[in-house]
């Protein structure tokens, strides 16, 4: 439902995006991700047709963005960054006159301002001028204008930027029910944000890709991947580093204090070895006063720390 290949933006001497090659397919919801700077948004910008690329082409839903433009941008919904609106007008204006850009006549406009304001949750709002909202509110507002149509294809740039706790939680309950009908690509920098509501994940830095997979075949990749961490009191520590050091499953240990007088310690596990019963065996035959215990998928911020530029070059720098 999106394919975009070789897609390359300069600016001047620098190059934003640089070869790029995607697809995206229905029922899939793609994180975007990447440091600052590393041509997310202008790749969003290039696929949803408000900028030029320089070299290679886009298509959305069969259409070309630059030779289909209208086919292309009409089965698209696009959240872009700061989520631009008309500040004087209200929530109702505002998503009324989007469904009238979108050529709904009266009654098909009502239903689908409506449906989209039911979905985001701003019946609260509605009569209230956009520039008087919250940031989280205009977020909202952003976010029922790319669905008000029902496009196929959804591409959203920090959809859940401003929004607090209850609010992320609906915003990506709505984006998983939206899912298996759309292809959706969301770039974001939360993390979190991937593992709770993406299928795939793609990392890029200097506008190249750099990693492209499931978020449990990215968390395999972190060293934390099947590691075990467990909680103890500091008394405890060396012991206990030097036996789970001794565990054939176990690579190495490392201990982190707490404020609180515990001691943290993570076991790694030698390539393919699973050691949590290992250590948990271990742990209740010596009778350690362990407060907690438990395995690791991985940790997502280390993976992407390690393959991006600003990390990788520092490690390149201190070797």
């Amino acid at each position: 439902m999106i394919e975009i290949e070789g897609l390359t933006k300069r600016f001047g001497p620098f190059t934003a995006v640089a070869g790029l090659t995607l697809k995206v397919a229905k029922g899939e919801v793609l994180g975007f991700l990447g440091p600052n700077g590393a041509g997310k948004s202008t790749t969003m910008k290039m696929i949803t047709g408000f900028l030029a690329p320089d070299a290679g082409r886009a298509r959305v839903c069969g259409h070309d963005i630059e030779t289909d433009t209208l086919a292309a941008q009409a089965a698209i919904g696009y959240l872009p960054e700061g989520a631009p609106a008309y500040g004087d007008m209200t929530a109702r204006q505002f998503l009324n006159f989007i469904a009238e850009v979108r050529g709904f006549d009266r009654a098909a406009a009502k239903a689908r301002v409506e449906a989209a304001v039911a979905k985001t949750e701003l019946a609260g709002v509605l009569d209230q001028p956009i520039e008087t909202l919250s940031k989280g509110f205009k977020r909202r507002v952003g976010l029922a204008q790319a669905i008000l149509h029902d496009p196929p294809v959804l591409i959203m740039d920090e959809p859940t930027d401003g929004l607090d706790p209850n609010q992320k939680h609906s915003v990506r309950t709505l984006i998983r029910g939206m899912a298996a009908e759309k292809a959706i690509v969301v770039s974001t920098h939360l993390l979190e944000e991937v593992e709770a509501i993406c299928t795939r994940a793609v990392i890029i830095d200097q506008g190249r890709i750099v990693a492209d997979g499931t978020p449990s075949q990215l968390l395999a990749r972190s060293r934390y991947h099947n590691a075990v961490t467990l909680t103890l009191s500091a008394a405890q520590r060396d012991m206990a580093m030097a036996q789970l050091k001794a565990l054939p499953s176990v690579a190495s240990v490392e201990a982190a204090p707490r404020e609180d007088g515990l001691v943290q310690l993570t076991a790694f596990p030698k390539k393919g070895a699973l050691p949590v019963e290992d250590v948990s065996a271990l742990a209740s035959r010596e009778k350690w006063d362990v407060k907690e215990l438990y395995a690791e998928a991985g940790r997502l911020d280390e993976v992407f720390r390690a393959i991006t530029t600003h990390d990788a070059s520092a490690r390149k720098a201190a070797a």
